[in-house]
């Protein structure tokens, strides 16, 4: 049982050969066998969200969903250790952060939806080393920190410097909420390497856009906002993507009533932005055609994305 096939390996679409091994689908690059049926659509692998709190929300319906790879930027680490191994046997890849680290009395250490253990308000540089260390002895993959000037303090710039400094030393890169004016240039100055929410609070300059494309990525999440905030982050996405810089798919899962799965309505947000066909397949980074379960899109379209299964090949 083989079909040819319209794959995505990441970089570009390719043409190869489905076929089934055992109890899984197997594609291999090259000219399909003569005769071999031709599959519709493009197969890729599961979809990444960069951007995810699964303490606020039932993670259970990943292990079906369109979603291989799950990055968690915010919540108990010990809780995240044990979701992590709990996944890895449904074959989901997640990777945390742990908690938020913000300012004394900061974002978002004020809020119910938090759970205990998710939010650390670092008070001084002494405190944000031996945070940090036990982070990494923990296995984070990145380090979370939260510059939201409009919802109280933020870490002052020697502070934050610190934060990143201590960070390096572990390998680890610094994930910044930005929100307030400013806090965007703010932080990819002061060292984040990539902001946990593309700039939605006011519309940054083409110059800004220009230093943030050279310094750091975006995390989208754009369709949790809506009115001014939403035309502000579509406007500068589009500037961003078209400036050369890095856009990753975020859903900002457990924001609101959010699925666990692909969220569709950000999908329409990135194509609101100019994002279409293999750029934005590049922005759900699919994993490896190699590496697991694999996705049917129908059409293209990833929001009719499902999960390949054998029948699909004897269509």
């Amino acid at each position: 049982m083989a079909a040819a096939v319209t794959y995505f390996d990441g970089a570009m679409l390719r043409e190869g050969t489905a076929s089934r091994d055992a109890d899984r689908i197997v594609v291999r690059p090259g000219q399909a066998p003569a005769g071999a049926p031709l599959l519709d659509g493009v197969i890729t692998g599961l979809f990444t969200d960069h951007h995810v709190h699964l303490q606020l929300v039932d993670p259970s319906a990943l292990t079906s969903s369109r979603l291989g790879r799950v990055i968690d930027l915010g919540a108990d680490v010990d809780v995240m250790r044990r979701y992590k191994a709990r996944f890895e046997n449904d074959g989901i890849d997640l990777e945390y952060a742990g908690p938020f680290l913000t300012a004394v009395g900061g974002y978002p250490s004020d809020r119910d939806w938090a759970p205990d253990r998710a939010v650390h308000q670092v008070q001084d540089a002494a405190d944000a080393a031996a945070m940090i260390g036990a982070l990494a002895a923990a296995g984070v993959g990145c380090i979370k920190v939260v510059g939201n000037s409009d919802a109280g303090p933020v870490l002052d710039d020697e502070l934050f410097r610190a934060v990143v400094r201590e960070a390096a030393e572990h390998r680890l890169p610094v994930v910044a909420h930005a929100e307030g004016a400013g806090q965007a240039q703010r932080v990819a100055q002061l060292g984040a390497a990539r902001l946990a929410h593309s700039p939605f609070s006011e519309r940054l300059s083409d110059e800004e856009i220009e230093l943030q494309a050279a310094s750091v990525s975006w995390i989208s999440t754009m369709a949790i906002h809506e009115g001014e905030p939403y035309a502000h982050v579509v406007d500068n996405v589009r500037r961003f993507v078209t400036a050369g810089g890095e856009l990753v798919y975020g859903s900002d899962m457990g924001n609101g009533d959010t699925p666990v799965d692909l969220r569709d309505s950000e999908i329409a947000a990135l194509r609101d932005a100019g994002l279409k066909g293999i750029d934005l397949l590049r922005v759900l980074a699919p994993a490896g055609i190699g590496s697991g379960d694999l996705l049917l899109l129908p059409d293209g379209d990833p929001v009719h994305a499902r999960r390949l299964t054998p029948a699909d090949l004897e269509a």
